[in-house]
């Protein structure tokens, strides 16, 4: 995007116009971040009281912790900046801190969720990644990632998350 200020200035304009919508944004991502863990250790525990502690559970406890781990190392040394450290943007939503915006780790752990959860569930696991895709959207257009750090990270929780399905 040759003018990425322009972009997200206009965005914004569309949404700090409309006080709804930016409860919307702020309350999605905030619901997300509370959502998803709650739901991973929902799956983690009816597949141990279904199953006891066995490969499935160590499955859907390590596959996404490894996938955390090496994608935060890539991330720290990639070490992309954010938008508004590039532009001069004020983002919609809080995040202050600079540096490691590539691949989003926000956008990544709630695709590798879903991707558990699909291999348990096709229902809950379709619905969870679209809600991860609109995580992706929210990201962006709260002005803490570019679209190409939501891509990467939701690219990388649907690769990392067919291991699953090879397991």
């Amino acid at each position: 995007m040759k003018n990425y200020q322009k972009w997200y200035d206009h965005i914004v304009a569309n949404i700090e116009n409309k006080p709804f919508l930016l409860s919307l944004l702020r309350t999605f991502n905030g619901l997300m971040a509370v959502v998803m863990p709650i739901v991973y250790l929902t799956l983690l525990a009816t597949t141990y009281l279904q199953q006891g502690l066995g490969k499935q559970v160590l499955i859907y406890v390590f596959i996404p912790a490894s996938g955390f781990v090496i994608l935060s190392f890539l991330r720290k040394k990639i070490n992309a900046p954010r938008p508004y450290e590039e532009w001069d943007i004020k983002p919609l939503l809080d995040r202050d801190s600079p540096g490691q915006s590539m691949p989003s780790r926000h956008v990544f752990s709630a695709s590798i969720i879903s991707m558990a959860c699909l291999h348990a569930s096709l229902s809950v696991g379709v619905i969870l990644l679209v809600l991860s895709a609109l995580l992706g959207l929210v990201r962006v257009l709260g002005g803490v990632h570019f679209p190409k750090d939501v891509v990467v990270g939701y690219i990388c929780g649907l690769v990392w998350g067919v291991i699953f399905f090879l397991c």
